[in-house]
């Protein structure tokens, strides 16, 4: 009885994990045909995870639209992209844009220029963000404003100005880029969270997550090691102690400073 139990059990198993790896293989084939030649609007692209999801999507045959303040350095990363032979896929040379998200005025004049560039976006990665350290006493009101020009109203801004256009073609894609402060809150972080990083992963590792979402269609993707990822959920279902446990960070953090 237990020898038929087990010859029957183990090709149940090898089906079973049949029918995964084909799983897997068809959302591999569908995030790369739904990427191919498709229009992705990247901000912050000159450094960070910006610069590794341009070159991600490049390789995927995406065609660019990269962002940033620095023309030198979006003309370079241009080059590097049209000079790259790392996929067999056709690739498509990348526009720039040149703006500043804290100028609400040039992040909707600078809409008008993207969608210029292909008549159309079907993807936006608010990727770009800037980081602040310091206690909430510490940290003037302008610094609170500059991060939130940039962080906040800014991609809000460059969003509503492109959003129409999706609208009317019935389709689009828009992705924003935390950290995982965006769902926690952390000692010393009081104006902002650091939009470039993930604990524990690189950019290029991220960039392929991010490129595996949109292809996907994902709502909403958590990219952390373990204990980033129980933080989540530990400030979900038991507040009390989490607050504990970051206080005593707090109080950590303070006396080291000040030692």
């Amino acid at each position: 009885m237990d020898l038929m139990s087990s010859t029957s059990i183990l090709p149940l198993l090898l089906g079973c994990l049949g029918i995964f790896g084909i799983y897997q293989l068809l959302q591999r084939m569908r995030t790369k045909v739904y990427v191919q030649n498709t229009v992705v609007v990247i901000t912050g692209a000159t450094s960070g995870l910006g610069r590794e999801c341009a070159k991600v999507f490049h390789a995927a045959g995406a065609k660019l639209v990269l962002c940033g303040r620095n023309v030198e350095a979006l003309e370079e990363l241009t080059r590097e992209l049209t000079a790259s032979h790392t996929s067999q896929k056709q690739t498509h040379k990348p526009y720039t844009v040149t703006f500043d998200l804290a100028d609400t005025g040039a992040t909707v004049a600078a809409a008008a220029e993207i969608l210029q560039c292909f008549g159309y976006v079907d993807v936006l990665i608010n990727n770009a963000g800037i980081s602040y350290r310091g206690t909430i006493t510490d940290t003037t009101v302008d610094v609170d404003k500059r991060v939130m020009e940039t962080n906040y109203f800014g991609p809000i801004a460059l969003t509503k100005a492109l959003l129409p256009s999706m609208i009317k073609r019935r389709q689009g894609h828009i992705v924003t880029i935390s950290s995982i402060q965006g769902k926690i809150s952390i000692p010393f972080r009081s104006a902002s969270v650091d939009k470039n990083t993930a604990q524990g992963r690189s950019p290029a590792e991220v960039a392929q997550d991010v490129l595996a979402a949109v292809g996907k269609k994902k709502k909403d993707v958590i990219v952390a090691d373990l204990l980033p990822s129980l933080a989540i959920y530990l400030r979900t279902l038991a507040p009390g102690l989490f607050f504990s446990i970051m206080a005593i960070r707090a109080r950590k953090e303070r006396k080291s400073k000040n030692s």
